[in-house]
């Protein structure tokens, strides 16, 4: 079974999100947009679309939505087959929270590292 296979966003925290995007929009360039973030479409090695959306988030750090995480970014790693890699996890063992969600976005699910780290996993939609 094939487990990530790529990278779906990055999220982070922050005391002023606003700030901090601009920060990154000016020193680094990066075109955050209203939402907080932005999307870095794939490209091959021609320069050419390569199928896919790398997101990148500022948010808030009020609020519990790395709970129970303990870092303040969260790592959004795209797979092939949600629930399959969940239960993979599980019977290895790996602490596995009980709760998923599934939208239009995707299908998500989340594990906790062994230094309380915690993971988001995405099976995008059908065709994505």
């Amino acid at each position: 079974m094939k487990r990530v296979t790529g990278i779906g966003g990055i999220f982070f925290y922050a005391k002023d999100p606003k700030a901090l995007g601009e920060w990154y929009q000016r020193h680094l360039g990066i075109d955050v947009q209203s939402w907080g973030g932005a999307s870095f479409d794939w490209n091959g090695d021609d320069g050419r679309p390569a199928g896919g959306t790398t997101a990148w988030c500022i948010s808030a750090a009020d609020g519990n939505a790395l709970a129970p995480g303990a870092a303040p970014f969260v790592v959004n790693y795209r797979v092939a087959d949600l629930d399959a890699l969940l239960q993979a996890l599980r019977d290895e063992g790996c602490n596995v929270l009980d709760k998923t969600d599934d939208s239009e976005f995707g299908k998500f699910g989340w594990v906790i590292d062994p230094e309380g780290n915690k993971a988001e996993l995405w099976q995008p939609p059908p065709g994505q």
